[in-house]
């Protein structure tokens, strides 16, 4: 697992055992173990990944070990929140960003990649609310953790809370706009190569891609995705568009 993995990644593995190793051999148990949950809730979404038989492109799996790392470990052991004043919109909108991805890139699989099952604002707007919903979650975990362990995760209460889905909110938002693009064939704000990078490493989830969610696919991720074969739809489209080339014979 480790060697399917980029520098980054390890990188703050190491970090956290190494801090959580030296934090029990001085006597500070607590951070030794948020040291170690970190680690284990970073380690994971691989293994969850494993066993379900998917594919995650390492720059993406960096994004969650570095998200979960910032927020559990920078974020309250090292009181980053408060040191740093846009360390809260960093890790909710670059974490919005992620799970609307991560919403878009189910619903495309649950339709095998085919680009024409529902129409690309649904797909798009289903990331949008996927990554919503896990927004409101973690505050409702927020308020469970103070209410119950004396914690201060929610800072100045309603306000902060409401700030927090607000980020929350135009983080998906902009997700959704990377699904929508890609839908299209293009790559807005150079993001669309995460979507085609993941369908590059699992092409038997997207087995109904065709010949066009092929070359998008293809083009943004910079590698040859295996694939493509031609639908009835593909021919249709591109007889529309004038192109008989490579038509079936009836």
């Amino acid at each position: 697992m480790l060697r399917e993995q980029n520098l980054v990644t390890r990188t703050i593995w190491a970090l956290l055992l190494i801090d959580a190793t030296f934090s029990i051999i001085e006597g500070r148990y607590s951070l030794a173990f948020i040291a170690l949950v970190t680690l284990a809730l970073s380690m994971a979404p691989s293994y969850v990944a494993r066993w379900a038989g998917v594919h995650v492109p390492p720059g993406f799996m960096a994004a969650v070990v570095a998200f979960v790392a910032g927020t559990l470990f920078l974020g309250e052991v090292f009181d980053f929140y408060n040191r740093f004043w846009w360390w809260d919109i960093a890790m909710h909108g670059g974490s919005a960003i992620g799970f609307s991805l991560l919403g878009f890139i189910l619903v495309f699989m649950m339709f095998q990649g085919d680009l024409y099952a529902a129409p690309h604002w649904a797909i798009a707007f289903f990331g949008f609310c996927f990554a919503v919903t896990i927004g409101a979650a973690w505050e409702v975990f927020e308020f469970t953790m103070d209410q119950t362990f004396g914690m201060n995760m929610q800072k100045s209460g309603l306000v902060d809370t409401m700030w927090d889905l607000i980020v929350d909110m135009s983080g998906a938002f902009i997700g959704s706009l990377v699904g929508y693009a890609y839908l299209k064939g293009r790559s807005f704000g150079g993001m669309g190569h995460v979507i085609a990078e993941f369908i590059r490493r699992n092409p038997r989830y997207f087995a109904r891609t065709g010949m066009k969610g092929h070359e998008i696919a293809t083009r943004l991720s910079g590698r040859k995705v295996p694939g493509g074969n031609a639908g009835p739809l593909d021919y249709a489209l591109r007889a529309a568009e004038g192109d008989t080339s490579d038509r079936p014979e009836s």
